[in-house]
């Protein structure tokens, strides 16, 4: 599937009836973890999108498991959580095979999700690490310009927002934000009382990576 080809029907239908064309997804896992953290940002995030890119997704978050065929249905998909995450073999290769069809993952660490999405995303591809991304890389120059690299939103430990990437033969399947809580910037601006000036880079950046995942797979 190129899911490009979904964005520019998306284009097209933009405005005639409010046809939605796309659909994006929250990833369900195993493990105890908090996998429905964050139930503004997705909507937000669809919203300043299809205002500032001309999107036509539609705009409610789908919910679908990390072993359902149904996430084939999405050419983004997002993981979230401050706990545990746990992928049986079966669903590591379903998540496996939906990424190297076309399909796109963005993790965003909520916090504390580090040390579990490690090694699920290990299970997923056993023959790759992820890589810091250079501020060069093109996801951070889409629509909007982030020559630091990520935004930072809360602060954690101490430590500088990175981007970490899992490349399969040349192309960028998963998006790794980390010590930067994108997903908190989505949420609407009561949740957390962050200023506005925070939230839309937060918001540039998430654009930034659903352009990213409809146009370069």
């Amino acid at each position: 599937m190129k899911w490009y080809c979904w964005f520019l029907i998306g284009l097209c239908l933009n405005g005639f009836a409010q046809n939605y064309s796309i659909k994006i997804a929250k990833l369900k896992y195993n493990g105890g973890g908090d996998w429905y953290a964050n139930k503004t940002s997705l909507p937000n995030l669809i919203a300043f999108v299809n205002a500032n890119l001309g999107t036509s997704i539609y705009p409610e978050e789908d919910i679908v498991e990390v072993g359902s065929p149904e996430i084939f249905s999405y050419p983004f998909v997002h993981l979230t959580g401050h706990g545990n995450v746990f992928f049986s073999p079966q669903e590591a290769e379903n998540l496996r095979r939906y990424l190297i069809a076309g399909g796109f993952l963005h993790i965003d660490d909520n916090y504390g999700l580090d040390r579990f999405i490690r090694i699920e995303m290990k299970k997923v591809f056993p023959e790759l690490d992820f890589v810091e991304l250079p501020f060069s890389h093109p996801i951070y120059h889409q629509k909007y310009s982030f020559p630091k690299g990520l935004p930072k939103v809360h602060e954690h430990d101490g430590k500088p927002p990175q981007g970490f990437g899992l490349i399969y033969e040349g192309r960028l399947v998963c998006f790794y934000s980390y010590e930067c809580d994108l997903g908190n910037g989505w949420e609407d601006q009561s949740v957390y009382n962050d200023p506005e000036e925070i939230r839309q880079k937060a918001l540039q950046m998430g654009a930034n990576l659903i352009s990213y995942a409809l146009t370069q797979n």
